[in-house]
């Protein structure tokens, strides 16, 4: 790379802590701004970016201001009238998205990309864990913190691997160059930026197109996509039941869920899943065939793996599993999607079929609640009970008529309560619930250590 300073607006974005981290170990300085401290922001700035509060150019630092050896990278939540974002334009800097960051490293790499409506963090997580425990290791850009090693970062100094969580958002995933590419799942989503399934689906047939002509394409089955990976790329098939690879053999029980994989030419028998959900099943599987296209599926290895896989932070995170009977349970699940939200419910009422579930979900976007109500509402409906928050709005100025009630109107169960996220450690506190599942992309999970603390008391 021909720049020496890396400068990122908006430093304390979980993908942009990523690329930070990356830089720092390449030997380059690295600074940036965001508007609020966060723990996030303590750890990166304890592990060397020079990051500040204060949007003013005062605050940037003498040796990031040359455009002859500074790279400024940025988030679209900035907006344009940042200050430092501001002198950058007018100063001729190179200044790049976070996904073209990406996309240099994937075209210098053998990228693996995981991309789909849900899914992407623990597939990429999963397949990133596995080559890190093998021979190959990886460098991996992860949506989500990976409890085994408290980051969202792997590193390698001599792999020839990337693993990166391809986000269809703003078509970011376009900027990549994939020698294998994952897809998940193409349900709608986004609305807000593509407008029609149609479009959204054509963003995903024309990832599969940036696919280097010696790679791969993995699909799972049944997906309304018709790919544009050149003729020399490699086309597999994947799901739970069905697909080039797939899982046999399911056992489940005592808390625990063994399978065998079959992939191509062979097979690995008894694989347990380290977070063991009926949804991270099929999730194994992708990362598992992932590593295969590689070439670089060891199976004693990767079994080793899956069994001490912990997950990510909020991919069905338990934060309470009381082991006496009827004790509670609290899982925290980043389910923002309705399909997304309807396999997550369906898993935990997998793993406790006999027991009372209580949904607590906080609606994510305004656009996103405007156009999946009904579907929300049929998903958050196979709970026993629920109890529904105020909409957290994120990046989105409010949408006239659009809140959480929307959804709460639709919701067929007569057990139903609509709360601010204030109010929720009490309302829960005094409910006799058995196990919760609080989900969504919001900041609710901020409020499970103090639920768990209450319980106690």
């Amino acid at each position: 790379m021909q720049y020496s300073n890396i400068y990122f607006v908006g430093a304390g974005g979980i993908g942009m802590a990523a690329l930070e981290r990356y830089y720092l170990s390449r030997g380059l300085n690295v600074a940036g701004y965001d508007r609020t401290p966060s723990a996030l922001t303590g750890k990166l700035a304890e592990e060397g970016v020079q990051i500040s509060y204060d949007d003013s150019m005062d605050a940037v630092p003498e040796a990031f201001r040359n455009p002859a050896d500074t790279l400024v990278i940025y988030t679209p939540a900035v907006p344009a009238s940042n200050v430092p974002l501001t002198f950058f334009h007018s100063g001729g800097f190179n200044i790049i998205k976070r996904a073209a960051a990406l996309g240099m490293i994937t075209r210098g790499s053998k990228a693996i990309c995981f991309a789909g409506t849900h899914g992407k963090t623990t597939t990429s997580s999963m397949c990133a864990h596995i080559l890190h425990c093998g021979h190959a290791g990886c460098n991996a850009f992860l949506g989500g913190i990976l409890r085994n090693y408290g980051s969202n970062l792997l590193l390698s100094a001599t792999s020839p691997y990337s693993v990166v969580e391809a986000d269809e958002y703003d078509r970011s995933f376009h900027q990549l160059t994939p020698y294998i590419a994952v897809i998940t799942a193409t349900d709608p989503d986004h609305l807000d930026i593509y407008g029609t399934e149609e479009a959204y689906l054509e963003s995903f047939a024309h990832f599969t197109g940036l696919i280097r002509p010696d790679g791969k394409l993995l699909l799972h089955t049944g997906l309304k996509l018709v790919p544009e990976a050149a003729a020399s790329v490699e086309v597999r098939t994947y799901s739970r039941n069905e697909g080039d690879y797939h899982a046999e053999n399911v056992r489940s029980g005592d808390g625990s869920i063994h399978f065998d994989f079959v992939y191509p030419g062979g097979r690995i028998d008894g694989i347990e899943l380290g977070v063991p959900v009926d949804i991270n099943i099929e999730n194994a599987v992708a990362s598992l065939a992932a590593c295969h296209l590689a070439g670089e599926l060891e199976p004693a290895s990767a079994a080793a793996a899956m069994a001490s896989y912990l997950g990510a932070e909020r991919r069905f995170q338990f934060h309470l599993k009381e082991q006496a009977p009827g004790g509670h349970v609290i899982i925290d699940d980043y389910a923002h999607h309705p399909a997304e939200l309807a396999r997550s419910i369906q898993s935990v009422r997998a793993l406790y079929p006999q027991r009372r579930l209580t949904v607590a979900f906080q609606p994510h976007l305004y656009s996103r609640t405007r156009d999946f109500a009904d579907e929300f509402a049929q998903a958050l409906s196979q709970a026993d009970e629920v109890i529904l928050t105020d909409l957290y709005p994120a990046r989105e100025e409010p949408i006239p008529g659009v809140s959480s009630e929307i959804i709460f109107n639709k919701i067929k169960n007569s057990e139903k309560l609509l709360i601010s996220k204030e109010d929720f450690v009490d309302t829960l506190k005094n409910r006799n619930f058995e196990i919760l599942l609080a989900a969504g992309a919001g900041d609710l999970s901020l409020y499970l250590p103090k639920l768990v603390e209450s319980l106690k008391c």
